[in-house]
Order: structure tokens, then sequence, then C-alpha cells
């Protein structure tokens, strides 16, 4: 069976983390990161969700799992150290039609977290569904040596022409034209050339 690529709007959105450890953590930040509001569900935790939770930044139950954490929830990560634990959760989930990852176990995962290559706007997901993370994050390597630094000013450089093109008197051919031809190669180049100039100016 093969995954549906798709980016998921998390603001204001319910993200349940089951676990409160290191590798919860970081799948809690990356939640916090996007909007999300996120909630972990865990007897005890590591000193960066305990300092989150008093902040405000998360919310934090100091307790065991249970089926009813997930009701509310719109996606639920399962990081705990018990696979008895993590099953629970998953069942929970199904039970309720919530998307759930359980972490390093791809047979219990709706949705797989990509290797990400992040410029400004412009992101490269990289997914094996769950078949080889090592791959995943070498191909992620290649990719960041690849679309370099530039990448970010340039996408928001063509969506500031896009919105200006679009909204410009012109017939809608020669609009889809001057579109692609704003995000092609010699655009690209262009755009680099100015400003490493404007570097080299200040």
């Amino acid at each position: 069976m093969t995954c549906f690529p798709i980016m998921l709007r998390l603001e204001g959105r319910t993200c349940v983390v089951v676990g409160a450890g290191r590798v919860a953590a970081a799948k809690a930040t990356g939640l916090l990161n996007h909007g999300a509001q996120v909630v972990i569900v865990a007897p005890k935790a590591v000193s960066w969700i305990r300092e989150k939770a008093r902040s405000g930044k998360l919310a934090w139950r100091h307790r065991a799992f249970l089926a009813r954490d997930v009701r509310s929830a719109f996606l639920v990560v399962a990081a705990t150290n018990s696979a008895a634990s993590n099953d629970a959760v998953f069942r929970a989930c199904r039970a309720r039609g919530v998307l759930c990852n359980v972490v390093d176990d791809p047979e219990h995962c709706d949705f797989f977290y990509p290797a990400v290559v992040r410029r400004g706007p412009l992101q490269i997901a990289i997914s094996t569904e769950g078949h080889s993370p090592a791959l995943a994050a070498r191909l992620r390597r290649e990719l960041k040596k690849q679309f370099g630094a530039e990448w970010a000013s340039f996408v928001q450089h063509i969506g500031r022409l896009r919105q200006q093109f679009l909204t410009a008197s012109m017939p809608l051919k020669k609009k889809r034209e001057q579109l692609v031809e704003l995000a092609g190669q010699k655009a690209f180049l262009s755009f680099r050339r100015q400003v490493r100039a404007n570097r080299r100016g200040k």
C-alpha cells in the first residue's frame, strides 16, 4: 500500500504526543513549530517538556495514557519505550478514526515523518514510507547542498511577482507563460546573480 503525500496545516489543531522522553520532545518541537496545540501524556517528562508546560507552550497530563486522550485529537504520535503502550495508543486511534504515528514502527503508522529540506516557504520532503530512514536522511543531505539558502528569498520573490501577474490586465495564456518563465532556471540564475551583486556592493 502506498502513501498519499500531503502538506497539513496544523495551526490551532490538537496534536497528542504519548510519551515524554527525548524522542517525544523532538516530535513535540516539530508540532509546536507549525502552530499545533500540543498535549503530552506521560507520568514523567524530560526537562524541555516540563519547561514548556510551565510556560504554557503545551499541556502535560501527568499520568499514563487513557483511550479518551485521543478523543479530540487531530493526530497522535506514540513515542513511549513500551510496545504495549504504543499498541494501546494505536488501537485507540483506529477506533476513533484519528491519524496515528508509532515511532519506529511502520506497521502501526497512518503517516510518516519525512526527511525535510526547508528553505523558507520551500519545503522538499523525502519519504521511503518507513523502508529506509537512513536513505531519506542521505537524500536530504544531498538536496541541502543542491538547494542553498538563496532559494528561500527566491521563492518569496517569485511569490510576490506571481501576485502582480495574477492581478495584471493581460490574457490568461500570457499570464501562464509569464508564471512558467518566472519559475524557470534562467529566472533563478538571474535572481542569484543580482543577490550576489547586491552583497558585493554593500
